[in-house]
């Protein structure tokens, strides 16, 4: 078993198939396979069901994939202890992130990092709940996630580093059922149609807490791309609960943007893993956290 194999392995699970995975690392797809027979002959186990142009994970393909991530991740360590990457001159850097938070704080985040560190390469993944950011940090698929949660989070293999708030905002049609500059109360969302994302989301959750609470909101679309909000509610959908950090750019795109009361509000927090992270990690830490919140690197 050899580090080319287990990123061959990686690189089929995460492109979700042969063809896929070798487009992605440029490589040939029979050299692809005989490599993973290789490791498949090392192991002594079939990794893969193959399903047509699909493949599947088998019980030893899942057991093995965050071996398989903690041993590369053990090689980049290595690689960032000497040379450039250790003085962050070059490297890559993985970051998870819920598409909420995409627009702020992560763009701030990106923005000061690079500003810094320009040669270093930045890798973003959606994660479409922070249960999926929580996961693909512990696993060793990212370094470092981005989430928003309206809880104290939970998880024993992860490291949580608080970097601000965000209010959750009602976007409306300009002509829509609320009028502009008046804040809206929870109660008068009942009788509306509302646009929101899956479960798992802060934004979800308002939601489903107003259906608890006996308030008769109408779920007109359930979709897990944020960018489809904004259309939808300029074509008159439905309205649509966001965080205050899509303010901005809801109101440069012609939609009317109102406090919602009594406010809630989500907290952002990075998470990395306990275990030793790269040097390009620890220097995103150092930005993008407040000196207050942060842990010890």
């Amino acid at each position: 078993m050899d580090f080319r194999q287990l990123t061959y392995f990686l690189a089929i699970v995460d492109q979700g198939g042969f063809n896929r995975a070798a487009a992605a690392l440029y490589v040939s797809q029979p050299s692809l396979s005989q490599s993973i027979q290789a490791l498949e002959r090392d192991v002594g186990s079939s990794l893969f069901h193959r399903i047509g142009r699909r493949v599947v994970l088998t019980e030893a393909g899942s057991a093995l994939v965050p071996r398989a991530r903690e041993a590369l991740h053990a090689l980049e360590l290595a690689r960032a202890s000497v040379g450039a990457v250790r003085e962050l001159r070059g490297g890559r850097l993985e970051i998870a992130a819920m598409a909420s938070l995409t627009v702020e704080p992560l763009s701030t985040m990106i923005q000061r990092f690079t500003e810094r560190y320009p040669e270093v390469s930045l890798s973003l993944r959606v994660a479409l709940t922070r249960a999926d950011a929580v996961e693909m940090v512990r696993t060793g698929g990212c370094e470092l996630g981005l989430l928003t949660t309206s809880s104290p989070l939970q998880g024993r293999d992860v490291v949580p580093h608080p970097v601000g708030d965000h209010r959750l905002v009602l976007v409306t049609r300009v002509d829509g059922p609320f009028p502009a500059g008046q804040a809206v109360q929870r109660e008068q969302l009942g009788g509306h149609r509302l646009i929101v994302g899956q479960r798992g989301t802060g934004i979800r959750g308002y939601v489903d807490d107003l259906k608890t609470q006996g308030i008769d909101v109408r779920i007109a679309v359930e979709t897990e791309h944020r960018m489809a909000f904004l259309p939808l509610v300029l074509g008159g959908v439905g309205l649509a609960v966001v965080t205050e950090s899509w303010a901005d750019l809801s109101e440069r795109a012609g939609a009317l943007v109102l406090d919602l009361e009594p406010a809630c509000v989500q907290h952002n927090v990075l998470v990395s893993r306990k275990a030793q992270l790269t040097p390009a990690a620890r220097a995103f830490l150092e930005i993008a956290v407040p000196p207050p919140h942060r842990s010890s690197l």
